[in-house]
């Protein structure tokens, strides 16, 4: 059997999101907690354990060589509107320019030239793939994945690819 969920347009979800994650941020109790929040489309909040040690590694790791290769704007734990809610991308790069028009308030309403999730063992496949197709909708050029052993993904909106077109240089492995 197959469960197909048709989801807002995006633009129609941006202005309840960004309404959603203002009070989101405002909540005293929120604050206190440990672990990564987001939302759902219908604003209900997701949380997840915090990353461990090794995940907070590559991400600063890839942040470093992103911001080394291609100078710009390199952000971590950074949150996106997207269709399904507000989503917490791992490490993001903007250029200055998209960064212009992608930020409004404490949240991206368009997302950055390049994600990249760092898996975690709670994340399922199928999860990392509904937020690289979410990425994708929001404007993303590329969406990365470092697997749990370092090994980097690259996708670009048409499928795999093998090794980054805005970073060909970047490495393959990431060692935290």
């Amino acid at each position: 059997m197959s469960l197909a969920i048709q989801l807002p347009p995006r633009e129609d979800q941006v202005e309840f999101n960004l309404r959603v994650w203002e009070r989101v941020l405002a909540d005293p109790a929120l604050a206190k907690l440990d672990g990564r929040i987001e939302t759902d489309r219908h604003g209900h909040i997701i949380m997840t354990p915090p990353p461990g040690y090794q995940h907070g590694g590559r991400q600063f790791e890839i942040g470093f060589q992103l911001r080394s290769r291609l100078g710009g704007n390199v952000r971590t734990e950074c949150p996106l509107s997207t269709s399904d809610g507000v989503k917490g991308i791992d490490v993001v790069w903007l250029s200055d320019l998209r960064e212009t028009t992608a930020v409004s308030g404490q949240v991206l309403v368009e997302a950055p030239e390049i994600c990249v999730e760092v898996f975690s063992p709670s994340n399922s496949r199928a999860e990392m793939e509904e937020k690289r197709a979410l990425y994708f909708d929001a404007g993303a050029s590329e969406v990365w994945f470092c697997r749990e052993d370092g090994t980097m993904e690259f996708h670009g909106a048409g499928g795999p690819l093998p090794a980054s077109i805005l970073c060909p240089d970047f490495p393959a492995v990431i060692d935290p």
